[in-house]
């Protein structure tokens, strides 16, 4: 039977649950443990499929196509183990799930409540296809007292008194904040953090604290008295130069050492942290840099792109080089004079987006990086760019564009009507609902022999991870091959085009699907090591 650890967060947001609830997932496992990790979100949207990168950051795909929160990317970087639709639940989803049973008749005449049938259905969702798993953990979006959360926090509550002490445990992730006018740290937002957390039923077992400057110990001993906790589950929770020295970091704190003795387990083994230590070693002691420019339209939020930039860190770790990123607006390349700020650079990415904005600049940028030779990656909406680029400037294909914007004159990029998942065959329409309708999650595409991805990857036949609802035109391959652009990955049909490279580029490449969901610290994606190695080869010739 899994125990299970639920993470809340107070004060704030963003304190960081998401990447403890990760470290601690990845210590466990370092002990011999099974562990799976959830994410309880209390919006009302169904997913955030629909959401702005603006408001909530990166969109997370799961191999089996669901669109989830970015906190899903830590768990599965830091565990290595593949989230599922059930490992994101939204309150959305929850009233669609409670909807759709009152409908039918399934509460037989009762009248739907928030007791007990939204906190039912909770539970229902914790529980559910938890696995041969030894430890279930479970984030609260949100911070406690949000109005929205608290049937999570009721239905939380109630599985702590059901499962019982040994098999169920909460931790409290708060702020202690340093007031350098004062000179000293402030206990009381982490009190009254409990405080509110204690009002609706729930003791904290373990508050992990963080804070920029060590805790006192008498300071310990106060949240401690206050929060009716022993000292030693005060956890204190510093920034760290990277985010994979969190997991030695919070084992140095004995962070997972109370969780094992608040379970009974304080006999279990230590942990092997050796990869740990190997990564950390790796991040911190590079022999080198690269300089890398992401031209993207949300990049005053880097949250937007989260994934992108842990895959790109991989991409350093496997060549034993630190990764510099340059992020840089698309829409200022469509001004001719913008350039300068890719003189000095060793390698362009230009990332997934929707919408018009901001698309010409990506096709500048492009163009840009084929005719300096400089190492260019174009993923998902990148790579339609590139292809664009290439039919307008050497193709010689005038109106070339993406019926995503409006009807050019020769759509090269197109809405995907249909199209084969497994032996089902997948339709769309245009007037179709936006949300969960792209071609999401898992799909094989097969690769060219011959061709720079074909050995890249050392396969013919590959599976990566989809978000996108436009495609390139697989009728313009002849056209467009003719002229360099080689259409080196296809669907195993032949009609979706899934990666495209020129042939008498260094290393131009641009990939249909997102290969940053699927990249690890210590298993780095082989697109994200090959471009860094193509990288840091430029950075010899400039």
């Amino acid at each position: 039977m899994p125990r299970y650890i639920f993470i809340t967060g107070g004060v704030v947001s963003s304190l960081g649950k998401g990447l403890a609830s990760a470290a601690l997932g990845a210590l466990l496992q370092a002990r011999g443990y099974r562990v799976r990790l959830r994410k309880l979100d209390p919006y009302l949207n169904v997913d955030p499929g629909t959401m702005s990168p603006y408001q909530h950051g990166e969109v997370y795909v799961t191999e089996d196509g669901a669109e989830t929160d970015l906190d899903l990317g830590h768990y599965e970087r830091f565990t290595g183990v593949s989230a599922t639709r059930g490992d994101n639940i939204t309150t959305g989803r929850i009233y669609s799930t409670i909807i759709e049973r009152e409908r039918r008749g399934d509460y037989l005449g009762a009248t739907v409540q928030v007791i007990p049938h939204v906190t039912d259905t909770i539970k229902q969702f914790v529980l559910s296809d938890a696995g041969d798993v030894d430890f279930v953990l479970c984030e609260i979006g949100g911070t406690v007292g949000d109005i929205e959360g608290l049937p999570f926090f009721e239905a939380i509550r109630q599985l702590g008194q059901e499962l019982g002490r040994d098999r169920a445990i909460f931790i409290h992730v708060t702020l202690l904040p340093f007031i350098k006018a004062a000179g000293e740290m402030k206990t009381k937002p982490t009190q009254h953090s409990v405080k509110e957390l204690r009002s609706i039923g729930i003791q904290p077992d373990i508050l992990l604290c963080r804070c920029e400057i060590p805790i006192e110990p008498s300071d310990k001993r106060k949240i401690a008295l206050f929060c009716n906790v022993p000292e030693n589950a005060v956890i204190e929770g510093r920034d760290a130069s990277s985010l994979y020295d969190v997991p030695l970091e919070y084992h140095a704190q004995g962070f997972d050492n109370v969780v094992l003795e608040r379970f009974g387990l304080s006999d279990a083994p230590e942990p092997d942290l050796t990869r740990w230590q190997a990564i950390s070693k790796a991040v911190n002691e590079p022999d080198g840099q690269v300089t890398i420019a992401i031209v993207g339209k949300y990049t005053v939020l880097i949250d937007a792109y989260k994934s992108l930039m842990e895959a790109l860190n991989h991409g350093g770790i496997a060549n034993a080089v630190k990764v510099k990123l340059r992020w840089l607006d698309s829409e200022q390349f469509e001004q001719p004079d913008a350039f300068s700020a890719l003189e000095d650079v060793h390698g362009i990415l230009v990332p997934g987006g929707f919408g018009e904005r901001g698309a010409e600049g990506k096709i500048a940028a492009a163009r840009f990086a084929r005719e300096r030779k400089i190492p260019y990656f174009g993923i998902c909406f990148g790579m339609q760019m590139a292809v664009i680029e290439a039919a307008r400037h050497l193709a010689g294909i005038e109106g070339a564009g993406s019926s995503e914007f409006g009807e050019p004159k020769v759509p090269l990029v197109g809405l995907m009507t249909e199209w084969a998942k497994g032996n089902e065959l997948e339709r769309r329409s245009k007037a179709g609902d936006l949300g969960g309708t792209m071609r999401l999650g898992a799909y094989p595409a097969q690769l060219a022999p011959g061709t720079k991805v074909h050995e890249i990857y050392g396969a013919e036949m590959i599976s990566e991870r989809h978000r996108h609802r436009y495609e390139v035109n697989i009728g313009y391959r002849e056209q467009l091959e003719a002229h360099g652009l080689v259409f080196s990955g296809l669907s195993p049909d032949g009609l979706l085009p899934e990666i495209v490279e020129h042939k008498d580029h260094p290393w131009f490449v641009g990939v249909q699907f997102h290969p940053e969901y699927k990249s690890r610290p210590f298993d780095p994606h082989p697109l994200f090591a090959s471009f860094i190695a193509a990288a840091m080869e430029h950075s010899r010739l400039v």
